[in-house]
């Protein structure tokens, strides 16, 4: 198949949308299909960006949903997606986070082809939802097929676009992260290590609320450490860091080839987020790397793991409660042995070939419905005449309709039957257009 992803987020910056959408393109093109990316890109961050990505649009960075979204708000693109999408003739076009603005709304108002969706997103409630939803009902009946990456999502966008939809959860490459790397050379002292990864400058990731924990761990645990892997500025928590050096360590950005490392050179992993979560990649991968979990109690984190099996679940922004279950998993190697087990089990359930599996079977089901739905005949082919490509044909055209629904075809103006290849004399539907499009 030859396939569109669709991301509305800048495609360079980390990003767990992104991350998915990277993950996608690899192994849909690993099972042989084609596939390309139409997303915004900025080209302030030294980030490779491969050559099926299509640059679209200027970069905005505004708030969202607790934390920042870094989208394109060009209106000005539309001619380009228009031309892409006519001169490619995708058999799918997969949108991820369909409705937000503008890249996936413009692919959707000009596509002719089977869509599917995937929505990504999970908060308390969405006020541009509830604001633009009679706008945004058009775009979203244009979807063939609706993903939710886990129930969480599928209720927050059930509240406002209620439709069927079929839960796929996000992918982790697995061996990637429990193959063996050398441990880091500064991690070799035998200190238990706690690691936060995340934007640490943003309320949503709840790295407040470990610093606060931190001072009650160390009255069991003295020598703990704190490694950050992730962008922020630390002068935001002046006023929690400890004093001493070498306790909270901040990595930085790291790459994704030294990810690893760090996740397996850990004691725990922490994730304290704070909410918002609409799933648990991070968690997933520390577990495939060997790291026992304590992390918030949200709904996303709790669709991947259990309390007391693959770690701990604590109530999120109550820094007494993590730091409980911190202690817990620092003190007790066999407990921590334990959730290791399991979180390896878990982890196997996610793997990138199993979830694009299910992404690809989906697909076809996906393009039965848009067959179903475009089988209109002649009324619907009249109704495309808009999208022409430059050399005046059409760039897609329906599969062939019983002959039944050709009534009265004899009708048709012959320049009109010319460009749908229409036989006006017999009343016969078109010899070459079965099939296009599939």
């Amino acid at each position: 198949m030859k396939i569109c992803l669709v991301s509305p987020y800048d495609y360079p910056y980390p990003g767990g949308v992104t991350e998915q959408v990277k993950g996608l393109d690899k192994h849909l093109r690993l099972r042989g299909h084609s596939v390309t990316i139409l997303a915004p890109s900025s080209e302030e961050d030294d980030v490779p960006v491969p050559g099926n990505v299509r640059r679209l649009g200027d970069i905005v960075d505004l708030p969202a949903n607790g934390s920042r979204a870094r989208i394109s708000l060009s209106l000005g693109i539309s001619r380009t997606v228009r031309g892409i999408l006519a001169r490619e003739a995708f058999d799918v076009i997969h949108l991820h986070e369909p409705l937000m603005p503008t890249i996936p709304l413009i692919v959707l108002r000009q596509s002719l082809t089977c869509n599917v969706g995937t929505f990504h997103a999970y908060g308390d409630e969405s006020l541009a939802y509830a604001a633009a939803r009679p706008l945004l009902r058009s775009y979203f009946d244009r979807l063939h097929g609706r993903i939710a990456v886990s129930q969480a999502a599928c209720d927050y966008v059930s509240q406002y676009f209620p439709a069927d939809y079929t839960i796929i959860p996000n992918g982790i490459d697995v061996e990637r992260f429990a193959t063996p790397q050398p441990p880091l050379d500064r991690y070799r002292d035998g200190r238990p290590t706690i690691l936060f990864v995340g934007r640490f400058e943003e309320q949503r990731k709840g790295f407040r609320t470990l610093l606060q924990a931190l001072p009650l761990v160390r009255m069991v645990c003295p020598d703990v450490r704190v490694v950050v892997v992730g962008k922020g500025d630390p002068e935001l928590f002046a006023d929690l860091l400890p004093s001493e050096p070498g306790v909270v360590e901040f990595a930085g950005y790291v790459s994704a080839a030294d990810l690893p490392r760090y996740y397996q050179g850990c004691t725990v992993y922490c994730a304290p987020s704070t909410g918002q979560e609409s799933f648990g990649v991070v968690l997933l991968e520390a577990m495939a790397a060997g790291a026992p979990i304590v992390a918030s109690r949200c709904a996303g984190y709790a669709a991947v793991m259990q309390h007391g099996r693959e770690g701990f679940l604590f109530e999120p922004r109550n820094p007494e409660q993590l730091a409980v279950a911190l202690v817990r998993t620092l003190s007790d190697p066999g407990l921590r042995a334990a959730m290791i087990g399991q979180g390896h089990m878990t982890a196997a359930r996610y793997n990138w070939p199993l979830v694009v599996a299910q992404v690809e079977a989906y697909y076809e089901q996906a393009r039965q419905v848009f067959r179903a739905q475009s089988g209109g005949g002649l009324r619907f082919s009249l109704r495309r005449l808009r999208h022409l490509t430059p050399t005046g044909l059409p760039t897609w055209l329906p599969p062939r309709p019983p002959a039944s629904e050709w009534d009265g075809v004899d009708r048709v103006p012959a320049r009109l039957s010319d460009l749908l290849g229409v036989q006006s004399d017999s009343g016969r539907p078109p010899g070459d257009a079965a099939g296009r499009g599939n």
